[in-house]
């Protein structure tokens, strides 16, 4: 048994991997209970997302830290990421606003081109799924369709889709699918917007449910079909947690719920962990996917120990209630924190001096890979109890038989833990703020 801890004292990371014995006998007091045989959802796996900032940082890098920060992500020795969401058209995170066309009047989209994306977004996901090894499992978003489809003739302030061009955006989504694939990159998920419930200064749509249900049948479903894309799996939403059934159960009906594969969310406004367990009861066999999270310099701080446990708490307390895979916003950013062209700047696990060629990786990086490393691709979520609240833990079970026990202490104390794993004790004690990740 392989038991892996990560401190952070006095702005030192320290990370320590030492082996363990199971024995025969009965837990008892301040003891933990697994059950292997007591299975929830599968789990599809982690990653993050490459927007045009996060190709722009890489872009500033030398050959030789270009190699380190894949293998850092997508290495076999890293965090073993291999999904990606990247942006239909830009962001937030982008180096400015941008469409694949801006013609009207073109109808055959002929004027139709990506050379935005080949500058930094492409060049990032082609090296990221060669350093993988395997094709990537890709999701894109769009943030907002070209200014000359909205009500508000900009693509940022909000504004909706003019209906009058609701199949015109779904051929156009569909496009952009096709012209990825063309570069020998999978698409295999796709969201229909971005947080519709929100008027962003930067590129942004909304949509109320009824609106997202509406396109999402008479058009954009319709349009993959007709594109041979209907494997591409849908997410609704995309959005933070607090509505997350309530948007499930307004879209999802009998016309919809063979289009609906599952539902994406975000955390900006707080836990909610429950609404993924209501969702999930609700709508089982669905996929709950984590989309976005970051550290938002106007709101959380640099707190390096403090962000790194809000990931952790964030993502432990997510798989308990159901999620099925994870991808954090930007993987790399330059020193300010963007590039973003709304001045809307964040962290990152790793963060580029693209002055230096240097990188720095965060806590929050080695946080994240106490759950990426470990919990592989199929493995199936299990059943515990435990003695404390203090203590914040998941269980899973990989497809190779291995038991994977995350465990979070976000207290100054220590808390001694006893595992009882079908009648196998172990003894640990988890120190005061401290992850730790135990492999059996």
């Amino acid at each position: 048994m392989k038991i892996i801890t990560t401190t952070y004292e006095n702005k030192e990371k320290k990370t320590l991997i030492q082996e363990a014995e199971l024995c025969n006998g009965e837990g008892g007091m301040q003891c933990v209970n697994v059950y292997p045989d007591i299975e929830y959802q599968t789990f599809l796996g982690f990653g993050g997302a490459i927007t045009e900032a996060a190709g722009y940082a890489y872009s500033k890098l030398s050959k030789d830290n270009q190699e380190k920060v894949l293998a850092h992500y997508f290495g076999e020795e890293g965090n073993c990421y291999h999904m990606i969401r990247s942006h239909i058209d830009s962001c937030d995170f982008s180096l400015g606003v941008y469409s694949a066309m801006t013609d009207p009047m073109d109808l055959e989209m002929k004027s139709f081109t990506l050379q935005q994306e080949e500058q930094y977004i492409l060049p990032l996901i082609i090296a990221a799924q060669n350093k993988s090894g395997e094709l990537i499992d890709l999701m894109l978003t769009p943030w907002s369709p070209p200014a000359f489809m909205k009500t508000n003739g900009e693509k940022v302030h909000g504004g909706k889709l003019k209906p009058e061009y609701r199949e015109f955006w779904a051929e156009y989504i569909c496009r952009y699918i096709k012209e990825y694939e063309k570069r020998g990159l999978q698409v295999n998920r796709l969201t229909i917007q971005n947080e519709p419930a929100a008027v962003q200064s930067w590129d942004s749509c909304l949509f109320t449910a009824e609106e997202e249900k509406e396109f999402l049948r008479d058009y954009l479903y319709p349009s993959l079909v007709k594109n041979g894309l209907s494997r591409v799996k849908i997410n609704i939403w995309d959005h933070n947690k607090e509505r997350l059934y309530e948007r499930a159960r307004t879209i999802i009906d009998q016309d919809t719920a063979s289009m609906v594969d599952g539902v994406a969310f975000h955390w900006y406004s707080g836990d909610h962990f429950e609404q993924l367990q209501i969702t999930r009861d609700a709508f089982p066999g669905k996929e709950l996917i984590f989309t976005e999270g970051c550290v938002e310099y106007s709101r959380f701080g640099t707190n390096q120990l403090q962000n790194a446990q809000m990931y952790a708490h964030d993502i432990i307390g997510n798989l308990n209630g159901g999620m099925t895979g994870s991808m954090d916003w930007n993987i790399l950013l330059d020193e300010k924190g963007g590039p973003n062209h709304v001045g809307n700047f964040c962290d990152a696990p790793i963060m580029v001096d693209t002055q230096n060629d240097t990188f720095e990786v965060k806590l929050s990086f080695d946080y994240i890979g106490h759950f990426s490393k470990y919990i592989k691709k199929g493995a199936k979520r299990i059943a515990f109890s435990k003695y404390t609240k203090q203590l914040e833990m998941t269980a899973f079970k990989n497809l190779d038989g291995s038991i994977v026990l995350v465990l979070l202490n976000r207290e100054q104390q220590d808390l001694p833990v006893t595992f009882d794993l079908v009648g196998k004790i172990f003894h640990l004690v988890i120190a005061g703020e401290t992850i730790v990740t135990a492999v059996i």
